[in-house]
């Protein structure tokens, strides 16, 4: 009885293992802080930027007839080989400068972006698309980095925690290409032109 109180109490003495820790850092992908090439001739004109990330990653952006794609990698070439540089939506759309990095023990293994996408039927004063914001989930290598989730930022009041919660739980276990994206937490306009390709 004596050597077993022992053992249980020398056991309480070891701490427990480490529990993991998720957390969120942030990088710009604004054109000042990027590598800005512009092609085209005035009328059809694209732009790329590549943009620094975390733990040696890039961010890719590439903007086309008013659409643009993010990806990334750790060369331009790279993150242009993966299935998130051909993933953009059918209506015009554009990022916020910001990238959210969730990491998992320092080490990065999705993005967090917000986009604004163009809504042709609900217009301003002027008769501009009243553009509806999105945030969209990417995992990141090892393996293809692509899209895995969407949230409706104004169905969603907590849209930021549904994303981080999205990107914590589906991001790393998600399969490019065989997997659907995911539509975390209420769906409202923003998700249905989300749809349209």
């Amino acid at each position: 009885m004596a050597l077993s109180a022992l053992f249980w109490a020398c056991f309480a003495l070891i701490p427990p293992a480490s529990a993991q820790t998720f957390g969120s850092s942030y990088t710009s992908t604004a054109p000042r802080d990027c590598r800005v090439k512009s092609a085209g001739n005035g009328v059809d004109d694209s732009t790329t930027r590549v943009c620094p990330g975390k733990a040696g990653l890039l961010v890719f952006i590439s903007e086309d007839d008013l659409r643009e794609a993010v990806s990334v990698g750790r060369s331009r070439a790279a993150a242009d080989r993966e299935p998130a540089a051909e993933t953009s939506f059918g209506p015009f759309n554009s990022t916020t400068h910001t990238v959210e990095w969730r990491a998992l023990d320092g080490k990065p293994f999705a993005i967090i972006q917000r986009w604004h996408i163009a809504d042709n039927a609900d217009e301003d004063r002027n008769g501009r698309p009243i553009a509806k914001p999105l945030l969209a989930v990417t995992r990141l290598p090892p393996g293809a980095v692509c899209h895995v989730a969407y949230v409706d930022v104004k169905a969603n009041p907590d849209a930021n925690e549904l994303a981080r919660k999205a990107a914590d739980e589906i991001a790393r276990g998600f399969k490019c290409g065989q997997d659907e994206v995911k539509v975390i937490g209420a769906s409202g306009r923003a998700i249905e032109l989300a749809k349209r390709r």
